[in-house]
C-alpha cells in the first residue's frame, strides 16, 4: 500500500516536462545554509518557485503569499549527486562479447523498487545509473532524478532536445580478464578497446563522406553510433579502474582518441595523482571501510581524496550501491576529511563536483538561483555520525520526510525494508 501511494503521486507530479513542476512559492527560513558554490551562511533563507531556486541568502525578502517553513537549528544544502550507482536492477551487456556499447541501461531499470526510496533517505537526488564492470564496455548509462515514478521515463534527465542524458560505462583491470570471448590479459583488453574506437572513427568518417546520401551511408550500427557520440564529446566515458597502471592506460586511450573520461574508483589514484591532474581527468572515488574486496584494490587508502584534491583534480565520491549503502553516502566524504581532504572539497565532492562530471552543473549541485530546487534538510553537521537526513526535496517538492512512518522505514530498515510485494511461496496461499 505504501508503495502504491508513492506511485499514485506520479500521475500528477510528472505531468509536465518529466518533472515535479512545483508552482507554489516556498520559503525555507532560518537554516544554516551550505550553498557549496559560496561560503556557508549561519542563518539564511531559500525561496523556491516553479521547481527552481529563486532566492538564497542571509537577507532574503520572503514573497507575499509564500509558504514559510522555519528550519531553525537545521542545515540546508543541495541534494547529493551520486556519479556511480547500480540500484533499480540495472544490467547491460551479456556474456556474448566484451564490448557492447549498444546496450542502454534504461531498458532494464525497475523504478518501483524500494531502493530508490532508500536513496532518498540518504539525501541522494541525482544518480548516474550504470551497468556493471564485468565488460570492457557494458553499455550506456542514464542520469536520473529520483522523482516519484511509474517508469524510468519519469526519472530521466533529458537534454534540450529531449534526449536522455547519460554516459557510457567502461572498465579495465581484472573484471574483464576471463575466458574468451573476453580478453585474457591487460594488453589484450587495451587492444580490443583501441580496435573498437578505430571502427567508430571509420564509421563516423563514412557518414561524413556520404553527405546525407542514403545510398552512400553505411549500414546503421547502434554500438558504433554510441561510440561516435563518445568521440565527438557528446557522451562522457565513466571508466572503472583501480591499479595505477590501469589508470594510466585509460589516460593513454583517452588522449589517443580524444574522448572525455571520468575515472571511477582509482584505488591507486594517489600513486599517479600528478598524471591524472595533467590529463585534467576528474575522479569519482570510493572508500571501502570494511575488509575484503578486489586484490587489485589492496592499496586503496582513505587519503586518496586529499592527495587528488591537492594535485588539482576534480574529485567526487560515489556509493557504487550496494558496495556502500546510499544512506551512508555522507560517511564516504567524512572519511576523506579524516584522511586530509578539506571540508569544502569534501562537501563539493558529494554535490557540485559530481554534477560537473555528469555535465549537469547548470541544473544541480549547489544552492544557486536558477538551478533546480533539489535540496536536503539535516539535523546537524553533514559529517557528524549522529546527523540524519530529515527531508529531501526535488524540484521544489518534498519527496522524503523522515517524520512519516512510511519514509522512516526506508531510513532505518534492513534489506528490502518497506517493499510492498509479498514473496511467492510455492504451494502456500495460492490454492495449490
Amino acid at each position: 500500500m505504501k508503495q502504491r501511494l508513492w506511485l499514485a503521486l506520479a500521475v500528477t507530479a510528472c505531468a509536465t516536462a518529466g518533472g515535479l513542476a512545483q508552482e507554489r512559492t516556498v520559503a525555507l527560513m532560518n537554516a544554516h545554509l551550505i550553498p557549496i558554490d559560496g561560503p556557508e551562511i549561519e542563518r539564511g533563507t531559500l525561496v523556491m518557485q516553479g521547481g527552481k531556486i529563486v532566492a538564497v541568502g542571509a537577507d532574503v525578502l520572503i514573497p507575499a503569499g509564500a509558504t514559510a517553513i522555519d528550519l531553525n537549528g537545521k542545515v540546508l544544502m543541495p541534494g547529493l549527486v551520486d556519479t556511480h550507482n547500480h540500484i533499480g536492477g540495472v544490467s547491460g551487456g551479456d556474456g556474448s562479447a566484451p564490448i557492447q556499447p549498444e546496450c542502454r541501461v534504461w531498458d532494464s531499470i525497475n523504478v518501483r523498487t524500494g531502493a530508490f526510496r532508500r536513496a532518498l533517505a540518504g539525501g541522494l537526488t541525482t544518480l548516474n545509473l550504470m551497468p556493471g564492470s564485468g565488460h570492457l564496455l557494458s553499455g550506456q548509462t542514464i542520469y536520473v532524478k529520483i522523482r516519484p515514478a511509474e517508469t524510468i521515463d519519469d526519472m530521466m534527465i533529458r537534454d534540450a532536445d529531449g534526449n536522455p542524458c547519460g554516459g557510457i560505462k567502461m572498465a579495465n583491470g581484472t573484471n574483464s580478464i576471463r575466458e574468451a570471448p573476453f580478453p585474457g590479459t591487460r594488453a589484450k583488453s587495451a587492444a580490443l578497446v583501441r580496435q573498437k574506437f578505430i571502427e567508430a572513427q571509420e564509421y563516423r568518417d563514412k557518414i561524413a563522406r556520404a553527405g546525407g546520401d542514403p545510398e552512400k551511408l553505411p549500414a546503421r550500427d547502434l554500438g558504433l553510433e554510441a561510440l561516435v557520440e563518445v568521440l565527438e564529446g557528446r557522451r562522457v566515458v565513466h571508466h572503472h579502474t583501480h591499479r595505477h597502471d590501469d589508470i594510466v592506460t585509460v589516460l593513454r586511450l583517452s588522449k589517443e582518441f580524444g574522448f572525455r573520461v571520468v575515472l571511477h574508483h582509482v584505488s591507486e589514484g594517489w600513486k599517479v595523482a600528478e598524471q591524472i591532474a595533467a590529463a585534467k581527468a576528474p575522479c569519482s572515488i570510493i572508500l571501502v571501510d570494511s575488509p575484503g574486496g578486489k586484490l587489485e584494490a589492496i592499496d586503496l587508502l582513505f587519503k586518496t581524496g586529499g592527495v587528488l584534491e591537492r594535485a588539482g583534480v576534480n574529485v567526487a565520491f560515489h556509493t557504487d550501491d550496494w558496495i556502500t549503502d546510499s544512506r551512508l553516502f555522507f560517511r564516504m566524504a567524512a572519511l576523506g576529511v579524516r584522511a586530509g581532504m578539506s571540508r569544502e572539497g569534501a562537501l563539493r565532492s558529494l554535490t557540485l563536483a559530481g554534477a560537473e562530471m555528469l555535465d549537469l552543473q547548470d541544473r544541480v549541485g549547489s544552492l544557486t538561483v536558477g538551478k533546480d530546487a533539489d535540496l536536503i534538510v539535516l539535523d546537524g553537521d553533514p559529517f557528524s555520525v549522529y546527523t540524519k537526513v530529515l527531508e529531501t526535496w526535488i524540484e521544489g517538492e518534498k519527496v522524503y520526510d523522515r517524520s512519516k512512518p512510511e519514509d522512516y522505514l526506508y531510513a532505518v530498515g534492513g534489506y528490502g525494508a518497506g517493499h510492498d510485494i509479498d514473496p511467492y511461496f510455492c504451494c502456500f496461499g495460492h490454492g495449490e
